[in-house]
């Protein structure tokens, strides 16, 4: 089984994931993982704390001459803004956070809690979902994701998303964008929203979708309602600081049209038979690639809603822990937008549950055996 668990504060000295299950004589570029932890710092808005740290992974176990062995990996992060032992208590909780909640439960302080709550958390997910897309790159497999929406202004993007997916040509577009969506051109109209924002001291939210193509049939299961490939993504991508929703594809919007207007027609197409989806096709992708919790074949669209970021530097109101009197709310150092960021920890966290899903269908100790076990299962089901 697939699995990893994370470790660290915000301003502690590290911040680790260890990954179990992985299989052996993966090669292993980690250039590639420091270029996802990039690209979670970058983006327009980000706050002071992205110009101190510079994001790379050491990986520390699990790996020899630049192979995995099939033992746990250890992904270390070093945070350069260590500084948890000389901070002071927040005194008042901040809306839209942990602080009270955990305050309360643990019975300690509100610093106990934002430090491990804290977003900063999340480089240790994308080193670990950047591995494990590592591993999908052998079998064809690619995740991608991008903004569709910020701060209430929707993004058309440039490409057809029902196009053939050319992750250079969608690369490409996405990189010129401050903000990772597919269209550039509406970058400047956002730029300037995000700077009244910042001005007025507040925040702003926004969606971002996620696409993973080259998907077979049938990873997830119908069997257990916990085992079902959509409700572990779901889990995962809701897990993930200020996400607040999660759709597949047509989402909410399913439950506003009807049945004809939903279910996607199934095709052949003989000529497509050597593909991952064995020749069958839809014309639509309104299930967003996966139904009765497994893959059918298309691509995986998933959708998530980010708040916006909770600390104000306008606070709202709260009350001081200590004398229960009225005052407003701590701040700490905090972003303006993080929904580029977003658009990369939803990418990476999604590729980790594809990964894990990928490895308990054609489970195997290493790369070797599961490509084996791989190319079987799809010459099984054509031959069927």
């Amino acid at each position: 089984m697939l699995g990893y668990r994370t470790a660290g504060e915000s301003h502690g000295p590290t911040l680790i994931a260890v990954v179990d299950g992985f299989p052996a004589g993966v090669p292993i570029d980690v250039a590639s993982i420091n270029a996802e932890l990039a690209r979670r710092q970058g983006g327009y808005g980000r706050g002071g704390r992205q110009r101190i740290e510079s994001d790379t992974v050491e990986i520390q176990s699990g790996i020899w001459h630049g192979e995995t062995i099939g033992s746990p990996i250890a992904l270390v992060v070093t945070n350069r803004d260590a500084k948890l032992e000389s901070l002071n208590d927040l005194p008042c909780p901040r809306p839209g956070h942990g602080d009270l909640s955990g305050a309360i439960r643990f019975l300690g302080s509100i610093r106990g809690v934002l430090e491990r709550a804290s977003a900063r958390e999340t480089a240790a997910r994308v080193a670990a979902g950047a591995l494990a897309a590592q591993l999908l790159g052998h079998f064809g497999i690619t995740a991608f994701g991008y903004v569709v929406e910020l701060g209430g202004e929707v993004i058309r993007p440039k490409i057809d998303p029902d196009l053939e997916f050319d992750r250079n040509a969608w690369a490409a577009l996405r990189d010129q964008s401050i903000i990772y969506s597919l269209n550039p051109d509406q970058d400047e109209a956002i730029q300037r929203r995000i700077d009244r924002t910042a001005k007025a001291g507040d925040t702003l939210g926004g969606i971002v979708e996620a696409r993973v193509d080259g998907l077979p049939i049938g990873l997830g299961t119908h069997a257990q309602w916990d085992q079902k490939l959509d409700g572990r993504i779901a889990q995962a991508v809701m897990a993930v600081q200020a996400i607040k929703g999660v759709e597949i594809g047509l989402g909410f919007e399913a439950a506003r049209r009807l049945g004809s207007q939903v279910h996607d027609p199934i095709h052949y197409n003989r000529a497509l038979q050597n593909r991952p989806s064995l020749g069958y096709e839809r014309p639509t992708n309104h299930a967003g690639g996966l139904e009765a919790g497994m893959t059918n074949g298309q691509p995986l669209v998933v959708r998530a809603a980010k708040k916006p970021i909770s600390t104000l530097r306008h606070p709202l109101a709260s009350i001081n822990l200590n004398t229960k009197e009225p005052e407003q709310a701590s701040y700490e150092r905090s972003d303006i937008c993080a929904v580029p960021a977003a658009s990369v920890i939803v990418e990476n966290v999604i590729a980790f549950e594809i990964a894990r899903a990928f490895v308990e269908r054609y489970a195997g100790d290493s790369l070797a055996e599961m490509k084996a076990r791989y190319a079987l299962s799809l010459e099984m089901a054509r031959a069927r």
